[in-house]
């Protein structure tokens, strides 16, 4: 703090008598984590089981989200972030100052206890109710969960998941990492009215001509870019499985675990687009709804003809999307050059190969 903002801070001291708050002076402390006792105290007040979404940016979740709220008891909300990014959930009961307010001995309310977990988890859960209610899914046997990539946070979004949420689902989508980073590129030229002066460059050359971009001949990468989103995407789903394996999040893929008592879940992208009636009556039956639904597969499959999203930006900006073919599977092989595709390999070969993708 320089002198005179030092100046302007002891001139409100005297006038307002107080310290304002902001971010520079408030003092950060370790929320603890929800206890079992805790937990059962929510879900008497918040009763429906909760879920919750992540994966890489471009990944499929938005989709994914689309499809598992078919289901007449299931409800999922869109990108509240209470754990991927910033500011989070966490950050209402952080400050050292409220903290002591929710476990001040002398609260008769909070018996002696620090209800910052317990705060929490009623904040979202109400968020998370209101909106399923909202639309007639917020009876006896529903679900609601929350769609949010955890791309900023990877697996630390796990581990704050846990901390508030150690009884919901967890579903975590994956894409080929090669079609990933072309998505999310595309949606930056599209959404980004400000880009560095490079990236611009390549977008205004992609509008006027897109042709040698189209067939591999000229790449819509920088070389640091491309290397930052691979290892990005690398990191996202290396970090988040691990973190799955560290908190002990029962997984459905072991042999003493039935899928209605699993916690994880993980699924491909690529699949659902193959077999969106398979992949979704596994996940149905894992968020413990039955998939058996008079007219669900129909439903399914004319939510799979649509897509908001390419019409969207489409809406936004024309001039590129009209050019680019949305959510098509393996498009990296056109779009991406020779060279931008041994170097993303070289990167995120080992993790494309363990998820089933091939080199070429």
């Amino acid at each position: 703090m320089n002198i005179i903002e030092r100046l302007k801070l002891s001139g409100r001291i005297l006038i307002k008598g107080g310290v304002p708050v902001n971010a520079s002076n408030l003092k950060q402390r370790e929320v603890p984590a929800i206890t079992a006792a805790e937990v059962a105290e929510a879900k008497a007040f918040f009763g429906l089981e909760k879920f919750f979404i992540f994966g890489h940016a471009r990944s499929g979740t938005t989709l994914l989200t689309r499809l598992v709220r078919l289901h007449p008891q299931v409800h999922c909300n869109y990108q509240a972030h209470f754990f991927t990014r910033q500011p989070l959930l966490e950050a209402l009961v952080a400050n050292e100052e409220v903290g002591a307010w929710l476990s001040r001995r002398s609260n008769r309310w909070n018996q002696g206890r620090d209800l910052s977990p317990l705060a929490l988890r009623a904040v979202a859960d109400f968020i998370m109710e209101r909106d399923a209610r909202r639309v007639g899914k917020g009876g006896p046997g529903c679900r609601v969960g929350d769609k949010s990539p955890n791309s900023l946070l990877d697996g630390e979004a796990v581990h704050l998941l846990n901390k508030v949420y150690p009884d919901a689902k967890l579903i975590f989508i994956v894409r080929d990492g090669r079609d990933a980073v072309l998505s999310h590129r595309f949606q930056a030229f599209i959404e980004n009215p400000q880009l560095p002066a490079e990236d611009e460059r390549i977008r205004q050359d992609f509008i006027q001509n897109p042709e040698p971009f189209l067939n591999g001949q000229r790449s819509i990468f920088t070389e640091k870019i491309l290397r930052r989103e691979a290892e990005g995407w690398v990191h996202n789903v290396l970090d988040t499985e691990r973190v799955v394996n560290v908190v002990g999040y029962k997984r459905d893929d072991l042999s003493s675990i039935s899928l209605v008592d699993a916690q994880y879940h993980h699924l491909r992208y690529e699949d659902l687009l193959q077999d969106p009636g398979k992949e979704m009556n596994q996940l149905w039956s894992f968020l413990g709804v039955d998939p058996d639904v008079p007219g669900l597969q129909e439903a399914l499959n004319a939510e799979m003809q649509q897509n908001p999203d390419a019409d969207w930006q489409q809406q936004k900006a024309g001039e590129i999307a009209s050019a680019l073919q949305k959510g098509k599977r393996g498009g990296w092989r056109e779009l991406l050059t020779l060279q931008d595709q041994r170097l993303f390999w070289s990167i995120a070969g080992l993790t494309l190969t363990a998820w089933g993708y091939p080199e070429e």
